[in-house]
């Protein structure tokens, strides 16, 4: 048998699957029965800071200088049903009772205080590693990329001094620099990273004039940005790396490792098929590497990233005159 064992975040893992933050991780039910088909991993839903007594807050960390109070009454509406600090806390610990899982919980917060409350809050309560999802849209002209980034690093520094288990930083493709970025989280305490936040975009509704949420679950042509930066980073960087958004088959899981990531993380694929499909995904990728004479995952680990291919540059720029080239309009 294919030995499908890894290695994330300080974890040690029976496979490379790990359940997305998303509604599948809502429920002890559900999570029992992703246990059943063979999840190696599960990250919670996310607690929001913006969960907690909003007026009290002073110092907001990433947001720009006093830009937060306007969204106040929305954040009330949107995050009314949510778990509070102490219910989500709760809820970890009923995990833990009667979950063998790896549990991971999920921070998204927005101040230096709140998030290193919540983190030391998650770990009392017997999470097994936090990821730590920071999703800051900067909208003012004035505020200097430099600083918003800095403000990652400094948050995350905070954190990691503040817990013992491992840290996983969630983060966006749109920095200036992805790979200096994941050094310096590295450098900051990050034990992962998580490659890359979807940030679901706004839609207009013409009939009722009003700006609306538009969520479209991820398809596998996402994945491609993903193995890109992975390939890129594997071997460059301290932090391990998984990848999220745009894993549906295990051919995607295979190209995920091979570009050099220690696991994956998918949701929508579960989300659209159901449950039982995680343990398809499972008999399809020990397959997989049975066919092509695997004894283990670990085996293909960055076979196919930047350091190990034959033209390297196909990952960077000169992908992109090749594929211009390639394209014939006769």
């Amino acid at each position: 048998m294919v030995d499908l064992a890894v290695h994330y975040s300080g974890l040690k893992l029976k496979n490379p699957i790990i359940i997305a933050s998303s509604p599948l991780g809502e429920k002890i039910e559900n999570i029992q029965l992703l246990e059943k088909e063979g999840a190696a991993a599960v990250v919670l839903p996310s607690l929001f800071e913006e969960q907690t007594d909003l007026e009290e807050k002073s110092h907001f960390l990433l947001y720009e200088e006093k830009g937060y109070s306007k969204y106040l009454e929305y954040y009330r509406e949107v995050l009314q049903n949510k778990l509070m600090p102490d219910e989500y806390m709760e809820y970890i610990s009923k995990l833990k009772s009667n979950i063998d899982l790896p549990i991971i919980g999920s921070l998204n917060g927005v101040s230096v205080g709140g998030w290193i409350n919540n983190a030391i809050s998650m770990e009392e309560a017997g999470a097994d590693a936090i990821e730590l999802n920071i999703y800051f849209l900067p909208t003012n002209p004035d505020m200097d990329g430099r600083k918003v980034e800095n403000n990652y690093l400094k948050l995350v520094d905070e954190i990691t001094t503040s817990v013992a288990i491992p840290v996983a930083v969630k983060i966006h493709p749109y920095l200036s620099s992805i790979p200096n970025m994941v050094k310096s989280l590295g450098e900051a305490g990050a034990s992962a990273v998580v490659l890359f936040n979807r940030f679901y975009q706004p839609d207009i509704n013409l009939e009722k004039m009003k700006v609306e949420p538009a969520l479209k679950l991820s398809t596998s042509q996402e994945l491609l940005l993903r193995i890109r930066w992975t390939a890129i980073l594997y071997s460059k960087v301290k932090p391990d790396i998984a990848i999220t958004g745009g894993v549906h088959t295990a051919e995607d899981i295979v190209k995920s490792i091979m570009s050099g990531a220690n696991a994956t993380m998918l949701a929508s694929s579960l989300l659209n098929k159901g449950f039982s499909y995680l343990g398809s995904l499972l008999k399809d990728l020990e397959h997989w590497l049975e066919n092509h004479k695997y004894e283990s995952i670990q085996e293909i680990q960055g076979i196919m990233s930047q350091k190990s291919v034959s033209e390297p540059a196909a990952f960077e720029r000169a992908n992109y005159l090749k594929v211009l080239d390639s394209y014939n309009n006769e």
